[in-house]
């Protein structure tokens, strides 16, 4: 099946079994294999020198890698490109998943422990990715301000223009497109996910609202699709006889598609969210701990001090108190009256 017979007319009826035949990208597939590598070089360097990496993050990382060759790299490439439930498949996974899943594996951590320190007065690799994380393009680019717009008009601007059905004349403009949508996944869950250091570190709170931010326009997104009476995108008006599929129930499906695996993601994000906020908490708390056994909880005993103050009041040492016991207001009125008059007749 090549990817050059845009047509499709040489593919069989859609079915699970074609649909993940071995049908290579070689751009997704040399990319893909060479950033395996390169986490994995990583890795074994840490391990290598007795540092520890959690096996989870690399799992997670596998699983990232493995996610963008399926869609890229098997015949659901193919059929993407006359069917528009597939290619909505195509663009909810390689936008939603797969940078979560990349992500979780903190590929920028790794890089920053793994690469050696330049000598003193040079510039290598390490500190070249370090200047980049700070430099202005970067804090532009995971802002929140451009993440989420650029999030949304990748449904909007893309699908309901003729940009879309532009990309989709040629094998490279199909190409530039699944780039697109993977590097716009990368840079609006980075900062949400938090595994990495980057310029922006909202709050845990703050980075719930940034994911909810986008939920409604993208359940919209599969509304619009869904509830469309005619199909709404020229490339999926007219597939092939041979694929037996109207285009109308194609376009409701990836309607559906678009509106119900945004869930996916969002339950995975929150999960990983709130374990990021209990372990920090814990992180907290142990800190504290450490604290007060080095001070002596000076904190604590500073505060009992303070609740000591208010139970006997300010000191004695200036003006008498009307309300402590020896000064003279706090005598009955009889017993200074008499004390007064005593005083005087002496």
């Amino acid at each position: 099946m090549g990817h050059g017979d845009h047509g499709g007319a040489d593919l069989p009826p859609f079915s699970y079994g074609r649909a993940f035949e071995i049908s290579p990208d070689p751009v997704f597939l040399i990319g893909c294999l060479a950033v395996l590598a390169l986490y994995l070089w990583g890795v074994a360097r840490l391990v290598s020198r007795g540092d520890r990496w959690q096996a989870g993050r690399t799992a997670s990382f596998v699983l990232g890698i493995a996610s963008v060759l399926l869609v890229t790299c098997t015949a659901l490439n193919d059929y993407g490109m006359v069917l528009f439930s597939v290619h909505m498949t195509q663009h909810m996974v390689i936008s939603m998943l797969s940078p979560i899943l990349l992500l979780l594996g903190a590929p920028v951590t790794l890089a920053l422990r793994a690469l050696p320190a330049a000598p003193r007065g040079r510039t290598g690799p390490r500190e070249l990715l370090r200047s980049f994380l700070h430099s202005g393009y970067v804090r532009v680019i995971s802002s929140p301000l451009f993440t989420i717009p650029m999030f949304i008009a990748s449904l909007y601007g893309l699908y309901f223009t003729p940009l879309f059905d532009f990309l989709m004349e040629s094998a490279a403009g199909h190409l530039a497109m699944m780039l697109h949508f993977l590097a716009i996944g990368l840079v609006f869950f980075w900062p949400i996910m938090g595994v990495d250091p980057g310029p922006h570190r909202p709050g845990h709170v703050m980075r719930m609202l940034e994911l909810f931010a986008t939920m409604p326009f993208h359940a919209f997104f599969g509304i619009a699709l869904m509830m469309g009476t005619s199909p709404m995108i020229a490339t999926y008006a007219d597939p092939p006889a041979s694929l037996g599929v109207d285009p109308l129930a194609d376009q409701t499906a990836a309607g559906g598609i678009a509106w119900a695996f945004s869930e996916i993601p969002t339950v995975i994000v929150l999960i990983a969210l709130v374990i990021q906020w209990h372990a920090s908490e814990q992180r907290r708390a142990r800190r504290s701990d450490r604290a007060a056994d080095r001070n002596g909880d000076r904190e604590l005993e500073a505060y009992n001090a303070y609740l000591a103050s208010l139970r006997t009041g300010p000191s004695t040492a200036g003006r008498p108190r009307a309300d402590l016991p020896g000064t003279d207001r706090a005598r009955p009125l009889g017993q200074r009256a008499e004390q007064r008059g005593a005083g005087h007749l002496g």
